[in-house]
C-alpha cells in the first residue's frame, strides 16, 4: 500500500516544477475567458468611437465618390486620391484598434501572466502521431470544450433570443424612420444587442477560468517518490552531503591543528578539555581562540604543544568556561578578561625565564572564572519552573 501511495499524484507541484512548466511555455490559459474580455473591449470601443468613426466613414466615403474632372484623365491623381481615402479610413479604425490590441496584451495578465517560450514554438513530432491525436480526441479535455461549446451554445442563443424579442418592436420601427435617424438607431440597436450576447460569454468565462487553473495544477501534480527525487536532485543526496560535511570538519580540524604551535598557552582541564590560545598585543584587542577539543582532540592538541614548546595550564575552571563560551576564531568572553590576563602573565614571565634565567615564575592556581561561565557549576545550568536543575 505504502509503494501504492507513492505512485499516486497526490502531492502539489513543487517550485521547481512551476518553473520548469513555466520554461516549457506551459501555463494556465483560459481561452474562453480572452475571447470574452476581446469582444467586451471591442463592444465598449464600438460605443465610445462609433459615433465618430460613423461620420468619418460618411464623410469619407462622400469624398471617396467625388471625383474631380483631372481624375479621371490622370491614374497618378486617381491613384492618390484612392491611398489617400484609404490612410484615412485606417486612421479611423486606429483608436478602436489601439484599445483592442491593449486589451490582447492585457487579458493573459487574468490567468498565467505574460510568457514567451522558445520551447513552445520548437517543432514537437510527436504532436504528429496519428494515435496520440486520437486518443486526445476521447479525453477528459475533449470533453470539457464539448460540453463548453454545447454550454456557449447555449448561453449565447438563449441570450440572444431574449435581446431580440425585447427590441423586435423597435426594429419593426425601423422602417418608419428617416434614413438618417433610422440608421442611428439601428446602429445603437446593434451595438445593445452585441454587447448583451458577448456579456452571456461572462457566465463561461467565469466557470472556464478556475476550471483551467485547478486542471493546471492537477496536472501538474506529483508522487512522493518524485518529490523525493527532486529533494536530492536539488539539496543533493543526503549519503554525499553527509561526506562532504565529514570533509569539510576533517579540514577545518587540521586548520585547527595548523594553529597550535603559534598559540601562546593551551589551558588544560586537565585531560578532558584543552583550548589554545593566542595574544598579539597592539594587534588584538583581546586573546583569541585558535584550537579547542575535548578527549581525543584535546589529546592531540597537548601532544602537539608539547611538541612544539607551547605552556600547558591546568586550570579545570577556565578551561571549561573557554571550551563553552569561546568559539573558533573568537576572542574570549568579557568576563574572562582577569582570568586570562593572569595566565597571559605567567607565560610571559615563563617566557623571560626560559631567555634569562632567575627564579621559575609560579603557575596561577586559583584564577577568578565566573561561577555562572562554568559548566561544572551548578549556578551556571539552567533550572526548571520548579527550580529543578536540567
Amino acid at each position: 500500500m505504502a509503494d501504492d501511495s507513492d505512485l499516486e499524484r497526490t502531492e502539489p507541484a513543487s517550485e521547481r516544477r512551476l518553473e520548469q512548466a513555466r520554461e516549457d511555455g506551459d501555463v494556465p490559459r483560459s481561452r474562453e475567458l480572452a475571447t470574452c474580455t476581446v469582444l467586451m473591449g471591442g463592444g465598449i470601443g464600438l460605443w465610445m468611437f462609433g459615433e465618430s468613426m460613423m461620420r468619418q466613414m460618411s464623410a469619407m466615403l462622400v469624398k471617396g465618390l467625388s471625383l474631380k474632372r483631372a481624375m479621371v484623365y490622370d491614374m497618378d491623381l486617381l491613384y492618390a486620391h484612392i491611398i489617400s481615402g484609404v490612410g484615412q479610413l485606417a486612421m479611423t479604425f486606429v483608436p478602436l484598434a489601439t484599445l483592442l490590441l491593449i486589451i490582447a496584451i492585457c487579458s493573459p495578465m487574468l490567468i498565467g501572466g505574460w510568457l514567451f517560450s522558445v520551447k513552445s514554438i520548437q517543432p514537437n513530432f510527436s504532436r504528429m502521431n496519428p494515435i496520440s491525436g486520437l486518443g486526445r480526441l476521447v479525453s477528459s479535455t475533449s470533453l470539457v470544450e464539448l460540453g463548453k461549446a454545447i454550454g456557449k451554445t447555449i448561453i449565447v442563443g438563449a441570450v440572444a433570443w431574449i435581446v431580440i424579442s425585447n427590441q423586435f418592436n423597435a426594429v419593426m420601427a425601423l422602417t418608419t424612420e428617416p434614413l438618417e435617424t433610422g440608421s442611428a438607431h439601428l446602429a445603437d440597436l446593434m451595438l445593445t444587442g452585441f454587447i448583451s450576447i458577448t456579456g452571456g460569454l461572462v457566465i463561461i468565462a467565469l466557470i472556464d477560468a478556475p476550471y483551467q487553473m485547478w486542471h493546471y495544477a492537477n496536472k501538474l501534480k506529483m508522487t512522493r517518490e518524485e518529490l523525493r527525487q527532486e529533494s536530492k536532485e536539488s539539496d543533493g543526496n543526503p549519503e554525499i552531503k553527509g561526506k562532504i560535511r565529514q570533509l569539510q570538519r576533517e579540514m577545518a580540524k587540521r586548520r585547527m591543528m595548523s594553529e597550535v604551535p603559534t598559540a601562546d598557552v593551551v589551558v588544560t582541564n586537565p585531560t578532558h578539555f584543552a583550548v589554545a590560545l593566542k595574544y598579539t598585543e597592539g594587534g588584538m584587542r583581546a586573546p583569541v581562540v585558535v584550537a579547542k577539543g575535548a578527549d581525543e582532540i584535546a589529546a592531540k592538541i597537548r601532544e602537539l604543544a608539547k611538541e612544539h614548546n607551547v605552556p600547558l595550564l591546568e586550570a579545570p575552571p577556565l578551561a571549561r568556561a573557554l571550551y563553552r563560551h569561546a568559539e573558533l576564531g573568537d576572542e574570549i568572553p568579557e568576563k574572562l578578561y582577569t582570568a586570562v590576563a593572569e595566565v597571559l602573565a605567567y607565560v610571559f614571565q615563563l617566557r623571560m625565564y626560559k631567555e634569562r634565567g632567575g627564579q621559575a615564575p609560579d603557575a596561577p592556581i586559583e584564577l577568578e572564572v565566573p561561577p555562572e561561565l562554568d559548566p561544572a557549576n551548578p549556578a551556571s545550568r539552567p533550572q526548571t519552573d520548579d527550580g529543578v536543575l536540567q
